[in-house]
């Protein structure tokens, strides 16, 4: 009964959003274009959505504390990833799964929205986007080292480049000055980028929404409760600005941008789906310009045509 129902299993993922381990090395997928052009469409709305989370954040802030905004927008983004896992009749993940999801968790969903909100306090969206500039690289690389991805050369170059472009225009943005935000972001760095790979990796033998969707729900013993001591101790202020900021954070860059971003890179391989996100700086800077009111400077056109060029390698690239 066990092997039908993993035979079962592998037939519902290929057949519907993704392909089962055998269809997927983990530099991409073994299927053709089509496959390769959808995942990197779901890919390109995640970073889209992504790109919103630092103005919503800034807006969210606007009413909430720090610790407030994360453990709210956990809770919330738990209870619409719960609801859809009950109403789909989602299956338990496999205790083989637990130990990745809760590096999904303790990466994506708390540690990288608390330590870039903290540095939001204090740092320019500008500013920040520093991390989100050089995260393609630091996931890249973990997911060599976790899923034994390699490679090439020509996609290594293209990498470094397009991230060293995103990070002299960001930190040319803010100055060059070094704040202890730098020591948030660093941090939101590295704990982001090892749970993009894990989420990668178990996307590859799950659909890409139950991933995100029961490491929220693995969350949940840790949220709730930060979530009533936050409560108790930051002053709440509703305001049009931080309830949308709080809803977009929960159920936008929170859950469905992970949802299309999980999809993507299982699609496409982690490290290509990863480069997508040099263009989320840029992105972040003209949402800035348009909702929080930031001038945008003559650099931004040059350094956007310097990182389509590096994902177009990067996407042409084979391991």
């Amino acid at each position: 009964m066990r092997a039908k129902s993993s035979a079962t299993e592998s037939r519902t993922i290929s057949v519907g959003t993704l392909a089962p381990d055998r269809a997927a090395g983990p530099d991409g997928p073994a299927g053709g274009t089509t496959t390769s052009s959808f995942g990197t469409a779901q890919a390109a709305l995640g970073v889209v959505a992504f790109s919103l989370t630092f103005p919503a954040t800034v807006w969210g802030l606007e009413g909430f504390g720090p610790w407030s905004l994360v453990a709210v927008r956990s809770v919330l983004a738990a209870v619409l990833a719960g609801g859809c896992l009950l109403v789909l009749r989602a299956p338990l993940p496999e205790r083989r799964h637990l130990p990745g999801l809760a590096v999904v968790a303790a990466g994506v969903v708390l540690g990288f929205p608390l330590l870039t909100t903290l540095a939001l306090r204090t740092s320019t969206t500008a500013h920040a986007a520093v991390v989100v500039g050089l995260l393609p690289l630091t996931t890249a690389l973990l997911s060599a080292l976790r899923v034994g991805a390699r490679p090439s050369r020509a996609f290594w170059a293209a990498a470094c480049a397009g991230a060293a472009a995103v990070a002299v225009f960001t930190v040319a943005q803010s100055g060059g000055a070094l704040t202890v935000a730098d020591a948030y972001l660093f941090g939101a760095l590295l704990v982001c980028a090892a749970g993009y790979t894990e989420g990668g990796r178990l996307a590859r033998v799950m659909p890409g929404w139950r991933v995100i969707g029961w490491a929220l729900v693995l969350s949940l013993p840790l949220a709730v409760p930060l979530t009533a001591v936050a409560l108790a101790h930051e002053p709440v202020r509703l305001t049009g600005h931080g309830v949308a900021g709080l809803l977009w954070v929960a159920a936008g860059s929170q859950f469905l941008g992970l949802v299309f971003w999980y999809r993507g890179m299982a699609a496409v391989g982690i490290p290509r789906a990863s480069q997508l996100q040099l263009a989320q700086p840029l992105l972040t800077l003209v949402w800035s310009v348009l909702l929080l009111g930031e001038r945008l400077t003559v650099a931004a056109p040059l350094t956007a045509v310097a990182v389509l060029v590096c994902i177009a390698v990067t996407q042409r690239a084979r391991g």
